[in-house]
């Protein structure tokens, strides 16, 4: 037989040992605190798998997810508060008039048809026929009986002096043409070429183009310079910075953008050396930015704090938060948004200077109660201390209603180049990132003025020496000559 299993003996009677009550309360405290973090982590793992497959699908139609339950219907919505309807106007010249007489029959019964002595006008926009226009100048030479120095004459629609094997060039329309598809629109090289072949009939190769926008770039070089002085004594700047490839290497495309113009500026860093270098480190203006630390070290400047970033900041939060870790961000978002508010209430007339001033004060005294929040979720603790560190430039846009609360105008100014970027990755040297930063900000500038960007840039490729095409903001209305 076999022996008999033991008994076990009964445990001990541990209920009241204050040693074991506390064991038992910190157990459960870290069984609470493993099921938040294990909720945390699958939720964080499902959205990086939902990023990394996003990333993989960017073109349609993965691109926008599922589509609404009810979505809006598509066009112009009706009503007069909407605007008033558009078409296309009529031309303001026409080249060509074809007269479109009657059938002889009606194309439906084959009866005959009476004219009602009635004539409609349609017109027809079209490009014009494929074939490039090509100038050849006749060059006369001579050498100067002073100084025995060769001389030669200049035509005001040239573009070089080039003679021999370089005599064949592009003209200045098509040389600017190549500068708004490549730096404004992003499109290649190849591409162009295959533009210019099919709808001018122009042949020239991906290296020659190049080339022609490097001459182009060298002569728009002073008139860059120029928009860089500006910025640098404008009243008010916003600056915004992206990640950039120069031949492969990481670098950096700064934006400074003002109401009516766009500095671009390619760097290998992201610091405030870089900054400076176009700023110009004593910069006392208006600057409007995100909380990136480099930018405030312009101590002399005034300083307004995106409410975008920080707002898109607090919605990120709120949809990663579990249990009340969204209260903080939710306060955040609801003082943010009353100060918008106030802002629009201001500007409408609806509050006067003394109610917009006691209306400002409650909200700074609001943020500075809820920054005292000691919050125990790391992710709130980090925006605490941004928020604490930027408290000073928070609302600084309700003191001159005239500064704007985001830096969207640099935003705005940085989506063509994130467009080129995903084309092309960047530039292949430096030589390539001095003729974008170049060309694309005269492009910008020229667009916010609503100038036309080939005129600027035929001017400039027909000068015979570098030149300075003004670009500066035109004076207030008080300022302007009759």
């Amino acid at each position: 037989m076999s022996a008999p299993l033991p008994v076990p003996e009964a445990s001990p009677d541990r209920s009241g040992c204050p040693r074991c009550r506390e064991l038992e309360q910190a157990n459960a405290a870290l069984t609470r605190e493993n099921e938040t973090l294990k909720a945390r982590i699958e939720r964080v793992q499902g959205r990086a798998e939902a990023a990394e497959r996003a990333g993989k699908r960017q073109a349609a139609p993965f691109s926008k997810g599922s589509p609404k339950r009810r979505p809006k219907r598509p066009g112009r919505r009706p009503g007069a508060e909407y605007g008033t309807g558009a078409r296309r106007p009529v031309p303001e010249h026409v080249d060509e008039t074809l007269d479109v007489a009657l059938p002889d029959v009606c194309p439906d019964c084959g009866g005959s048809v009476e004219s009602r002595d009635v004539v409609a006008d349609q017109y027809q926009t079209d490009i014009p026929p494929v074939r490039p226009h090509v100038t050849r100048f006749r060059i006369h030479l001579g050498t100067c009986r002073g100084c025995g120095r060769a001389v030669r004459g200049r035509h005001a629609r040239q573009t070089s002096d080039a003679l021999g094997a370089a005599a064949s060039q592009l003209g200045p329309r098509a040389v600017a043409l190549g500068a708004h598809l490549n730096k404004g629109l992003g499109l290649s090289f190849e591409k162009c070429t295959v533009l210019y072949e099919t709808a001018f009939g122009i042949d020239v190769s991906p290296g020659g183009l190049c080339q022609a926008l490097h001459r182009l770039a060298r002569a728009t070089e002073p008139t860059y310079e120029a928009l860089v002085a500006s910025v640098q004594a404008a009243p008010v700047v916003s600056a915004d910075e992206t990640g950039w490839k120069v031949g492969g290497d990481k670098t950096w495309l700064w934006t400074f953008a003002t109401r009516d113009l766009t500095v671009y500026a390619i760097h290998d860093g992201r610091g405030f050396d870089q900054a400076a270098s176009v700023l110009g480190a004593d910069y006392a203006g208006m600057l409007i930015r995100d909380g990136w630390a480099p930018y405030r070290r312009f101590e002399q400047a005034t300083h307004q704090s995106c409410l975008a970033h920080l707002l898109r900041r607090s919605h990120q939060l709120i949809d990663a938060a579990l249990a009340g870790a969204a209260r903080f961000p939710h306060g955040v978002r609801r003082i943010l948004l009353k100060a918008l508010e106030l802002r629009d209430r201001s500007l409408r007339g609806e509050i006067s200077p003394h109610g917009l001033a006691v209306a400002r004060g409650m909200l700074e005294a609001r943020m500075q109660r809820l920054l005292r929040w000691k919050p125990s979720n790391p992710d709130n603790l980090r925006f605490v201390k941004h928020l604490r560190t930027e408290q000073p430039h928070l609302f600084t846009f309700l003191y001159d209603l005239d500064v704007e609360a985001t830096n969207w105008w640099a935003e705005q100014a940085i989506r063509p180049a994130v467009v080129t970027r995903k084309v092309c990755g960047g530039n292949r040297t430096w030589h390539g990132a001095l003729t974008q930063e170049i060309l694309a900000s005269v492009l910008a500038t020229a667009r916010k003025q609503r100038r036309d960007p080939f005129a600027v840039f035929v001017a400039l490729c027909c000068a015979p020496e570098p030149t300075v095409i003004r670009l500066q903001p035109a004076p207030p209305p008080e300022l302007r000559p009759p």
